[in-house]
């Protein structure tokens, strides 16, 4: 089931995406004692954030009961601007009260063997999970960004990890970016209980319209959670603004 929400601006999106989130924290934590969830990179998760920090979300959630996992990752060091961990981290994680260290699961995308990195993060992810066999962890929640070319984690137009169908976690050679990434794959994606897609500006319009339309072939398009819930702004879904 795929949903689209359309807010008039960043700041309802952003407002809207910490809601969402502490109540499918409460939601697995009330139903299960633990909330599993992927972090998203990109812009958006920097509005929100602080949202999270506010006195009214920040103690709605008992954050020691909270497993951070990534969705996807950059092949820098975790203190790089560009680490979708060191974001979360210095933003986020290191002002939340009673994190667990061994509740956060950073991607290690910097190693030089990166491949073998996403084996490993790949084991992490069954430890966490306790999974056995070849059936994908079930995520809580899977909050994923999109780029303006339709690609969500680090899973890019006409890029192998695309068609991976039987490992969770996998190097990704990009070449629209020079750059290795490590990223979640489709099997884990589809098996989530929710996934979140937040998406904001009017660059990644002609995307959104796609994959609404359907038949579009872009990677976010083809993630197909039990539940799929689009959270955009008004540019995102092409929408004139309000004057």
């Amino acid at each position: 089931m795929t949903r689209f929400e359309v807010h008039p601006d960043p700041a309802a999106v952003a407002e809207a995406t910490a809601d969402r989130f502490v109540a499918a924290a409460r939601r697995s934590i009330d139903a299960n004692g633990t909330f599993f969830v992927a972090l998203s990179g990109g812009s958006t998760p920097k509005q929100v954030y602080p949202l999270l920090l506010e006195p009214r979300r920040r103690d709605a959630v008992d954050w020691s009961r909270v497993e951070f996992f990534w969705s996807d990752e950059r092949a820098v060091p975790p203190d790089h601007p560009d680490s979708n961990f060191g974001v979360a981290y210095q933003m986020l994680l290191a002002h939340l009260p009673d994190v667990r260290a061994d509740g956060i699961h950073r991607m290690p995308a910097e190693a030089p063997e990166i491949d073998a990195a996403a084996l490993s993060y790949e084991s992490e992810l069954r430890l966490a999970f306790g999974a056995r066999g070849s059936q994908p962890p079930p995520f809580d929640l899977i909050w994923l960004g999109v780029g303006p070319d339709g690609h969500t984690a680090s899973l890019f137009p006409g890029t192998l990890a695309l068609e991976e169908a039987e490992r969770w976690v996998v190097a990704n050679w990009v070449p629209s970016e020079d750059a290795w990434r490590m990223t979640l794959t489709h099997p884990v994606l589809d098996a989530a209980r929710r996934v979140l897609f937040v998406v904001t500006g009017a660059d990644k319009a002609d995307a959104v319209r796609a994959v609404r339309a359907g038949g579009s072939g872009l990677p976010a398009e083809s993630v197909s959670g039990r539940r799929v819930h689009w959270i955009i702004d008004a540019a995102a879904a092409g929408e004139p603004e309000a004057t």
